[in-house]
């Protein structure tokens, strides 16, 4: 076998949805399936028992049989004083969800589970009589699509302004105007509505926090 060969039979890694380990020649190491599984965990200590986890995997050298560890978030602009700012909201609280390798037979080894189930801050596994027990496929592709999500330009929490409600301008030039909602842009927190100026209907653009419904 040539350098070049042993490199790429070494290099071999299995899916989070693999059920079985692609053949490999005799002494390689056979990679195993690894599959997520879902921690529950003490209230607002999700970083920290997944940075926790992080550093005992390391240290223990068990990056074969525990992948990524997870802690889904959306990232949100609110407007608190008049201020836009950036947070973070956890979408599962009080959850951590974990990539581990499995047995043959399914199960997760002993060692493995031993360490995750010690780490300060971890109650139980999701699963039977709190043995860990492996998220169904498409419970897996949601939380990994939500992940995804987080990574994009944060959105504008707590706007309930929709196209076609009336409402009535509370600050700025048009301070006192009434019109309709034309268009609302949710990334920027910015709203068109349509108000009378001499007249005429006239579109102007104003920040949802200046605005009020009319009932």
């Amino acid at each position: 076998m040539t350098d070049t060969q042993e490199k790429n039979s070494g290099a071999m890694v299995a899916s989070s949805t693999a059920s079985s380990a692609a053949p490999s020649p005799a002494g390689a190491v056979v990679a195993r399936p690894m599959r997520w599984y879902v921690l529950r965990v003490a209230s607002n200590k999700e970083e920290q028992v997944r940075d926790t986890l992080l550093r005992k995997v390391k240290i223990e050298a068990l990056e074969d049989r525990i992948g990524r560890i997870l802690v889904p978030t959306l990232k949100e602009k609110k407007m608190k004083a008049g201020v836009l700012k950036i947070m973070e909201r956890k979408l599962y609280p009080g959850y951590v969800f974990v990539e581990m390798a499995c047995e043959d037979d399914g199960s997760v080894a002993e060692n493995v589970w031993f360490l995750v189930k010690e780490t300060t801050g971890v109650g139980d596994f999701i699963g039977s009589d709190g043995k860990p027990t492996s998220m169904p496929e498409h419970d897996v592709v949601q939380m990994l699509a939500a992940t995804q999500k987080s990574e994009d330009e944060p959105s504008l929490s707590g706007l309930n302004i929709q196209k076609g409600d009336q409402v009535k301008i509370t600050d700025g030039p048009f301070e006192s105007f009434e019109g309709e909602v034309d268009a609302v842009d949710e990334r920027r927190g910015m709203v068109n509505v349509v108000v009378s100026v001499f007249g005429r209907p006239t579109p102007v653009e104003v920040g949802y926090w200046q605005l009020e419904k009319v009932e």
